[in-house]
């Protein structure tokens, strides 16, 4: 049991104003070429998703957060897309549920069968995951078309800590506004782990700062609008950023010494609406 004088654990709500921001274009036309979305390991990537990877890419504290930000962000009712996913979308056990009851319509697409199976939010209706390469065929409602069905009017889309992998982003998310309803939104989630061989070029040149203006950026020339930037690094109760762009403590030790961390992975959406 921690004591009176105990800090309190780091921050999993995500509804503080203060932690959200406007997106500001900074850019009148897209500045960017071919090269800046180049990789340094240009091989199919099929070749690189062939095996399932079972891993979490982001620590249990980063987890909590996220999945907090989708339980008051995302419906639980209507149609929702996580693109490329994998074997865990961090949803909610509440959203998990409104899943297999059918009651939440959950779309996937992801690169490895395993893990899309092994997904709790798809595993109940097998039809609505999609092993595709959106950077072989970049158009999501194509993916949703397999078929020859309808592809779904979506109220919401998630990304986690995947974005920096897509070699056509905008082509990407403008397919993916074709395919949402009026008011509905996409949350692109950010960390700062990625495979650096697969992700692009210009994302490991940029910082912080620069790849959420990017991200941005992706939003706003595929059409999206009231984009936003939400903060969800590790905060106390009071609000109080606890770790730097990096993940690492700002007050060391001390600030969680009940729990030992030195680190705690850092955390970023940028969101726009339809």
């Amino acid at each position: 049991m921690l004591s009176n004088n105990a800090p309190s654990p780091p921050s999993a709500d995500p509804t503080l104003s203060s932690h959200v921001r406007k997106y500001v274009p900074q850019l009148q036309s897209w500045p960017y070429t071919p090269k800046d979305f180049s990789r340094s390991d240009e091989t199919n990537d099929d070749d690189f998703y062939d095996q399932p990877r079972y891993v979490a890419h982001i620590d249990e504290q980063a987890i909590v957060r996220l999945t907090a930000y989708f339980g008051i962000v995302i419906p639980r009712k209507g149609r929702v897309l996580d693109f490329c996913t994998s074997w865990h979308s961090w949803y909610p056990e509440t959203h998990i549920e409104a899943a297999k009851s059918n009651e939440l319509e959950v779309y996937g697409i992801g690169m490895n069968k395993p893990e899309l199976d092994r997904n709790s939010l798809l595993n109940n209706h097998p039809t609505r995951s999609v092993v595709a390469d959106l950077n072989v065929n970049p158009d999501v409602r194509a993916q949703l078309s397999k078929g020859g069905a309808e592809p779904p009017r979506l109220d919401a889309a998630t990304c986690t800590v995947s974005i920096d992998y897509l070699v056509q982003p905008v082509e990407v998310l403008r397919s993916l506004r074709e395919c949402t309803v009026e008011g509905g939104k996409v949350h692109l989630v950010i960390s700062n782990r990625c495979f650096p061989t697969k992700a692009v070029r210009m994302w490991l040149e940029l910082d912080t700062e620069e790849r959420l203006q990017l991200v941005g950026d992706y939003l706003h020339f595929a059409g999206w609008k009231d984009i936003e930037i939400v903060d969800l690094c590790a905060r106390d109760r009071d609000g109080t950023r606890l770790t730097d762009e990096n993940g690492r403590m700002l007050q060391g030790e001390g600030m969680l010494g009940f729990l030992r961390l030195q680190h705690m992975d850092p955390l970023w959406v940028v969101r726009g609406t339809k």
